[in-house]
């Protein structure tokens, strides 16, 4: 048929008409070429959203470029023949795979067309009977060594969005080149076959186990037996108060009963305590944000004597964390690195509290090369080892995994945007467990007359203060973003940096750019971690301890900042660290992000 004259399009469009069998986004692709949208179809019918490491993330509309009940029937297609032709192969064939799925709109349409598709073909299949924390999804892989794990989940993004993570064998996110040929299976195979809109098997296959229960009891069997007896004895006895939010997502029934498991009880909020894919309380479900979206947590604490805020974001993967001052009432948001150091020194004191007699030198904590460097700090003091990875904890998760198998221990790793893995219970972040951690170490520090701000000062004071100041900038313009980074690589000639700010008050020693794989404080100039041209990334390393990275985000139209100060332990004047700081960021985004001339919209408080 002619919908628009040109030949391309109008095979798409025919294309999707015939494969697609949701009456909805049928009637937009109808709707549009009944107005003669073609600017539109041409838009969302002639590129294609992309599946990545992340796997995928985007709108919920109609349209190839968008997620939808077509692009994931192609999905999980090219997922299954990708598998087929791995060395995974036995793993599918003997236990099949997991799928979860969180409360976002469609998550759980999606997570069943997925499923029908590996059953049709006569495989395995562990599908969550209800909406499941992403973190159950690689322990439940890694439990009944399956041959991947599936999470429908958009984590903390606005409620029009959705997404599709893929984790491998090992229980880990996946990375390059997994992602790369995943994405070519999915290309081999995308027209759907005769079974794929087939969901009824899901309720009439023998192959089709609910995983729900022995996953959550495993899970708190053995998270809160990583916790010492004497610690739930303190926890019984707390006067603690936690209050926690759910975020409109689906932690709260499992931190409970895990809460429950380790003697601590929670407050709910109760206005965000169950799913609801609109996030009719919160401008973005994102506790990263900060008191933007903690309003409501501040009031139950408030009207409830609480101290301290737990808050997941919808998928449970990650932890906030807020403590209130009794002296001024003014409530403490902790951002990630501070939690990072909190949980960092305590998985390290719980496990030197187990063995005693045990040197760390088997002992392995990690963070991202954006995260603070004050795990480093921490484990070169204290004998243990300190992995420095790449951004997301697909990177930690991997390496975690390659250490267990050489009878290593991880104790713990945590990136800069509140994500945690205490232990290596879960290959990846997991927020249900990190509140259950760090609750017992706030409960421990009550006990012995401290609180959550007073120890992070003691870290700091021991091991040297480290401030950071992070935040990003929006941009929605790929042209702009590049030749930003562009002009930081080419700053005073072609493959020249900046070599310091303020007129060379503060030199740069070294830079590493990840994008291009140059690092100047290595002999050949060549940057240890993988580098990627895909993603931008530079590092900038200044004499006086200040480490600097700008980078671009995987899923958000962002250019992010990440400053810290990292001081020697003589250092003691926290608030010169701090001035130094704040006269250093705000150098850096005049001269090297330059706001104003490119059109960069800041951060909303």
């Amino acid at each position: 048929m002619t919908y628009s004259g040109n030949v391309e399009l109008d095979k798409k469009i025919g294309e999707w008409l015939s494969w697609d069998q949701n009456e909805k986004t049928s009637a937009e692709i109808r709707a549009y070429v009944e107005t003669a949208n073609f600017n539109e179809l041409s838009k969302i019918l002639l590129n294609r959203i992309s599946f990545g490491t992340a796997g995928l993330r985007g709108k919920m509309a109609s349209g190839y470029t968008c997620m939808n009940d077509l692009v994931v029937v192609q999905t999980a297609q090219g997922l299954l023949k990708y598998l087929e032709g791995s060395d995974q192969l036995e793993l599918l064939r003997k236990n099949g795979i997991v799928i979860g799925y969180d409360g976002r709109y469609n998550s759980k349409r999606f997570a069943e067309l997925s499923a029908a598709i590996f059953l049709h073909k006569g495989y395995l299949v562990r599908l969550f009977s209800t909406v499941n924390p992403t973190p159950f999804v690689p322990f439940a892989v890694s439990k009944w060594k399956c041959a991947a794990g599936i999470m429908v989940t958009a984590s903390h993004n606005p409620k029009q969005d959705n997404g599709y993570k893929v984790y491998g064998y090992n229980g880990s996110q996946i990375t390059s080149p997994v992602d790369k040929k995943i994405q070519q299976s999915i290309l081999q195979n995308l027209e759907p076959w005769p079974s794929s809109w087939d969901t009824s098997t899901i309720s009439t296959s023998d192959k089709n186990v609910d995983p729900l229960a022995e996953t959550e009891s495993t899970y708190i069997d053995i998270v809160s037996g990583d916790i010492l007896d004497e610690h739930k004895a303190i926890n019984a006895k707390t006067a603690l108060k936690f209050t926690y939010s759910a975020m409109h997502g689906v932690g709260y029934n499992y931190v409970v009963k895990l809460m429950n498991a380790v003697n601590l009880q929670l407050i709910p909020v109760e206005e965000q305590k169950d799913p609801d894919p609109e996030f009719s309380t919160v401008k973005f479900p994102n506790p990263e944000e900060g008191k933007s979206s903690l309003d409501l947590s501040f009031k139950t604490a408030n009207l409830n004597d609480s101290t301290i805020i737990l808050a997941n974001d919808p998928d449970a993967d990650r932890l906030a964390v807020a403590e209130k001052n009794l002296s001024t009432g003014k409530w403490r948001v902790f951002n990630g690195n501070e939690l990072g150091a909190l949980l960092g020194w305590w998985c390290l004191h719980c496990y030197q509290s187990r063995y005693p007699n045990e040197s760390l030198s088997d002992c392995y904590v990690m963070s991202s090369t954006v995260s603070s460097k004050i795990l480093r700090a921490i484990a070169n003091a204290e004998g243990a080892n300190f992995i420095e990875t790449l951004t997301g904890f697909k990177w930690m998760g991997n390496k975690s995994y390659e250490l267990l198998n050489e009878n290593k221990k991880i104790i713990f790793a945590f990136e800069e945007a509140i994500g945690f893995m205490c232990g290596s219970t879960v290959l990846d972040k997991d927020g249900v467990s990190a509140a259950a951690v760090l609750g017992t170490m706030a409960a421990y520090l009550r006990h012995h007359s401290l609180t959550l701000s007073q120890q992070l000062e003691e870290i700091y004071n021991e091991y040297g203060y480290h401030v950071s100041n992070n935040s990003y900038f929006i941009c929605h313009e790929p042209s702009v973003i590049k030749s930003l980074f562009e002009r930081l690589r080419n700053f005073d000639g072609p493959n020249t940096y900046p070599k310091g700010l303020l007129n060379n008050k503060y030199p740069i020693s070294s830079v590493r750019d990840l994008t291009t794989g140059f690092d100047s404080s290595q002999p050949d100039n060549k940057a240890i971690l993988p580098s990627s041209k895909s993603n931008q990334m530079i590092t900038f390393n200044f004499g006086n301890g200040l480490v600097a990275t700008i980078r671009t985000s995987g899923t958000e139209p962002k250019i992010k900042y990440y400053m810290e100060m990292c001081a020697s332990a003589l250092e003691k004047d926290r608030k010169v660290i701090q001035n130094t700081l704040k006269e250093m960021t705000d150098a850096l985004i005049i001269e090297l992000l330059q706001p104003n001339q490119n059109g960069l919209i800041a951060k909303s408080d």
